[in-house]
């Protein structure tokens, strides 16, 4: 009974310690394309704001951050308003960025900035920055350097031959530390990327937006799996979720069928808070839990797709890329569910009253409180009353 407190005090301090709130940092996306005909392009994707205002991916919260009310007030900036500000910072951008080409360091400029205008500010918003500079054709290693106080980043580089319409893609590297990147070969015959270059990029973007990153996500899975010892059943509703996410994830990427952030992520929460609170209400699953789980897995494949619109998709391996993707959601499920399972669960499957006293009821009612608050947060009452106003 020792293992089972352990097991059972470490699944609630998750949720104790899991963020309150999806305000997170996201890493920095950066391609740099290298051009045969002397020209280097890099294409910056990350929040403004957030490098303005030095919050980066320490903090789990933006909100915990000293200058969050800067913060804030540059989100709710018009497009054109941000990027005045933004030429206070450019000079330091330009600076603290360093991109080598056999080991000589390149000088870059800013060419041009694209600002979308603030939309839905619970969810960062995603700019670009492309900077650029003429080069000598014969290099062959290049390095970048994004330093961390800027945040994370995922970087990878792309040699072109526009004249013959050929490219050659290379791997991201994700660096999370002060340093530049391994050495990029800038000799690689032009060609698309391989498959298993793509699988393993793309199954690990999907698992990494389940876990750790993915922590509404996360919940959702806890909150369908506390309801039963077996795994059979578990498996149906797992089964259910990703089939529903996947249709929408794949309407969504393809430009058939999409929602606007600020509908989809309040009820992504809202949808979570539903399957915890029902955990509390009915005692045994349902057959009606498939049709729910389906449905909100409809919901949450459109909350998937925003997150890989901005990770990008390759042109030439488009399909592949997503089911690539996909399969990393599921790795990340399946991964929530096997350390849930054997860690709370093995220990009550002689004991499914105690389980549902100990585990299903508090687990729920902290998994629906959490839901409660996200869904309440991510509501901009400002923005749905200018809404009704007009």
């Amino acid at each position: 009974m020792m293992n089972c407190k352990a097991f059972l005090w470490l699944f609630l301090a998750l949720f104790f310690t899991s963020p309150l709130q999806a305000d997170v940092v996201k890493p920095a996306l950066i391609e740099i394309s290298v051009y045969t005909s002397g020209q280097l392009r890099v294409e910056l994707r990350a929040s403004l704001e957030a490098l303005m205002t030095g919050i980066n991916s320490r903090y789990k919260n933006t909100q915990d951050a000293p200058n969050a009310e800067e913060y804030d007030y540059y989100r709710k900036m018009s497009s054109a308003e941000l990027a005045e500000a933004f030429k206070t910072f450019e000079p330091t951008l330009v600076k603290d960025v360093d991109v080598k080409l056999d080991g000589q360091s390149i000088p870059l400029q800013i060419e041009k900035i694209d600002i979308p205008e603030p939309g839905y500010t619970k969810v960062p918003r995603i700019s670009t920055v492309y900077l650029t500079a003429d080069i000598d054709r014969h290099y062959r290693q290049l390095t970048w350097y994004y330093p961390q106080k800027f945040g994370d980043h995922a970087t990878r580089v792309r040699q072109v031959d526009a004249d013959n319409e050929k490219w050659h893609w290379s791997d991201h590297q994700w660096v999370r530390e002060d340093v530049y990147t391994e050495p990029y070969s800038l000799d690689e015959v032009f060609s698309k990327q391989s498959v298993w270059s793509v699988l393993k990029t793309y199954t690990g973007a999907g698992f990494q937006h389940i876990f750790p990153l993915g922590w509404d996500h996360i919940l959702f899975v806890l909150g369908i799996f506390l309801l039963s010892l077996k795994m059979k059943p578990l498996l149906w509703q797992v089964t259910m979720f990703t089939l529903a996410h996947s249709i929408t994830l794949s309407l969504s990427m393809l430009d058939i069928f999409s929602l606007p952030s600020r509908i989809v992520e309040p009820l992504i929460a809202l949808s979570i808070a539903f399957v915890a609170i029902e955990n509390l209400i009915s005692p045994r699953l349902n057959k009606s839990r498939l049709y729910v789980v389906f449905g909100f897995g409809l919901l949450h494949g459109l909350g998937f797709a925003s997150m890989l619109s901005e990770f990008g998709m390759p042109r030439d391996a488009f399909a592949l890329a997503l089911i690539s993707f996909n399969l990393g959601i599921e790795f990340g499920q399946l991964f929530v569910i096997t350390v849930a399972y054997f860690g709370v669960a093995v220990w009550f499957r002689h004991n499914p009253a105690l389980y549902r006293k100990v585990v299903v009821i508090p687990g729920s009612l902290l998994i629906s409180a959490v839901a409660l608050y996200w869904f309440w947060d991510r509501l901009e009452w400002v923005s749905w009353a200018q809404l009704w106003a007009s």
